[in-house]
């Protein structure tokens, strides 16, 4: 959805969930006001590592510095998850936004309803709202409800800028995005990165790469068969690194196994995870 609102690629994504780990900011720039959508990690009520606990408090941490909450569910699906959020959301005294995503795969609309006034009744005071992230249905009727609630101030950033982040922050995250696409379902959660080398000479961009797994067996499977596995995925980062930076990217990788890394507050610090 924040990629469609801001018409850029910024943000990763995957069918996988969690796909986010980390606050990002988008700023979007209009000649009459300037939006920063801040887009969370998604809260999870069964995640007991350290890695799910630093989720959580990102994400909520967050609540308390808006004007306007986009609360953006599952078409078909209320879960253990959203409830959480609910609760956290009822809490603060600014316009909330319930999006129902993904509504153009649902053929008869008719089958939205129940859902539809399942939501309002939990959340009277939301405008609730059928949206498309892919097709762009509605997304310009969510960005004019996002206006309406945002107060008088200045603008905060040039109005070319998209994000705050740096790009050896979006490098480490595209890498990350290409590991989730290309992975089974439970390998991708045991791994992170960490950006040894971010340097730049004339029109190349050189970057070196460290994966971190948590098992011997995961950095085999993760290099694949004569590290055809690990090949395709940097291509595949290289090439979306090239179009986002409009630069030559030279890109290099490891694998290096770090036990417990996901479950470990000082890993996690050590590799990026302090940013809230």
């Amino acid at each position: 959805m924040l990629n469609a609102l801001l018409d850029q690629k910024l943000s990763i994504t995957s069918r996988k969930p969690q796909t986010t780990r980390h606050q990002l900011l988008g700023i979007k720039s209009g000649t009459e006001h300037q939006i920063l959508y801040v887009d969370t990690p998604g809260i999870h009520a069964a995640g007991k590592r350290a890695i799910n606990r630093y989720m959580n408090r990102n994400a909520f941490s967050v609540i308390s510095d808006v004007d306007v909450i986009v609360f953006l569910v599952d078409r078909q699906h209320w879960t253990e998850d959203d409830e959480m959020v609910l609760e956290a959301i009822q809490k603060a005294s600014v316009k909330v936004i319930v999006a129902v995503n993904k509504v153009d795969m649902v053929k008869d609309k008719r089958q939205l309803l129940p859902l539809l006034s399942t939501l309002q009744s939990k959340v009277p005071e939301a405008e609730i709202m059928p949206i498309s992230a892919e097709k762009g249905d509605n997304l310009k009727m969510l960005e004019q409800e996002v206006v309406k609630a945002l107060p008088n101030g200045p603008f905060y950033f040039e109005a070319d800028q998209v994000t705050d982040r740096s790009e050896r922050f979006m490098a480490s995250e595209v890498i990350r995005e290409k590991l989730m696409r290309q992975l089974g379902d439970e390998l991708p959660y045991a791994v992170t990165i960490q950006i040894d080398e971010f340097r730049e000479t004339g029109t190349i961009i050189h970057i070196g790469a460290t994966i971190f797994v948590e098992r011997e067996g995961q950095k085999t499977i993760l290099i694949g068969k004569s590290g055809q596995r690990l090949k395709q995925i940097g291509i595949d980062a290289r090439r979306d690194l090239e179009t986002m930076m409009s630069k030559k990217i030279m890109l290099n990788t490891w694998v290096k196994v770090k036990s417990g890394w996901s479950d470990s507050e000082r890993a996690l610090k050590s590799l990026g995870y302090d940013d809230i």
